[in-house]
C-alpha cells in the first residue's frame, strides 16, 4: 500500500507540491486568523 502511494506520488510531482503549498498557506492563514485567546499563556504566572 505504502509502496503504492509513493509511486503515486512521484508520478504526480507537481501535483504533491502544489497540495503541500497549499495547506501550508492555509495553516499560515489559521494562525493568523486565530484569536489571541486561543493561544496559550505563558506568562510567569504562580496559579
Amino acid at each position: 500500500m505504502i509502496a503504492a502511494v509513493i509511486r503515486w506520488s512521484l508520478r504526480n510531482r507537481l501535483l504533491v507540491l502544489l497540495a503541500t503549498l497549499i495547506m501550508a498557506a492555509w495553516g499560515v492563514w489559521s494562525v493568523q486568523q486565530a484569536p489571541l485567546d486561543a493561544l496559550p499563556d505563558l506568562s510567569d504566572n504562580p496559579w
